[in-house]
């Protein structure tokens, strides 16, 4: 691996992480309710930008920089997970259960919508 392409992963994954911290409080400040609004529009946003890139064929250095820096930092596993848990433990089973459901489902969609449209790039 080029030292040129640590670099790159490291630059954009502090670009990414405070592009996550800025959509997630400007969304959960604007959302009412328990429902982890901003974590959910980070994750699902990240999983089309994602899909994007794949489908306008993204490859080698560039895609390690895009999808591992910028998208691995931006979006978090960690938090939709530690969110889904607090839901449960507050007694709120319903909505942890929403969470995991469609932050899955929406997600996986946004992918293959983000995929499709990067193909017509």
């Amino acid at each position: 691996m080029s030292p040129l392409l640590v670099l790159a992963v490291g630059a954009l994954g502090g670009v990414g992480a405070l592009a996550r911290f800025l959509l997630d409080a400007a969304v959960a400040e604007r959302a009412p309710g328990e429902f982890p609004a901003g974590t959910f529009a980070v994750n699902v946003s990240g999983a089309f930008l994602l899909g994007l890139l794949v489908g306008a064929a993204l490859r080698g250095d560039a895609l390690v920089a895009a999808a591992t820096g910028l998208l691995g930092s931006y979006t978090t596993f960690s938090t939709w997970m530690l969110e889904s848990h607090r839901l449960a433990e507050e007694g709120e089973d319903g909505m942890a259960v929403a969470n995991l459901a469609l932050s899955l489902g929406v997600g996986l969609g946004a992918v293959a919508l983000g995929r499709q449209l990067g193909r017509l790039l």
